[in-house]
């Protein structure tokens, strides 16, 4: 069986998406501590992409430029994991936070 997601699909159904697709695929769906170095490691790569595509920066020997699409869709992964792994509801949580900031006066440097 293979999972497929809709044309436009919710956040909701992106989190239902990355289990389904982990489980079939055979990759953790437990241990929180090793998904949260995985994470880790997806933004590292995220940084070192927006380094690479940044104007004026550097790619050493044998490094090629990074996809930043493709590092920041492994990052969503992966935080799409960590969520289902704690059973969070993704959405609801941006949700919940958004109106927590709605509360908070900011400052700006």
């Amino acid at each position: 069986m293979t999972t497929t997601l809709t044309e436009k699909p919710t956040l909701k159904e992106i989190q239902d998406y990355v289990l389904a697709t982990k489980k079939e695929r055979g990759f953790n769906t437990t241990d929180k501590f090793y998904e949260c170095c995985l994470l880790a490691e997806e933004c590292g790569e995220l940084i070192s992409a927006v380094r690479k595509n940044n104007k004026g920066g550097s790619v050493g020997s044998g490094s090629t430029i990074g996809n930043v699409a493709e590092e920041l869709a492994d990052v969503l992964i992966y935080l799409c994991s960590l969520a289902n792994m704690h059973q969070i509801d993704l959405e609801q949580a941006f949700r919940d936070k958004e109106e927590k900031n709605k509360q908070r006066s900011w400052k700006r440097l």
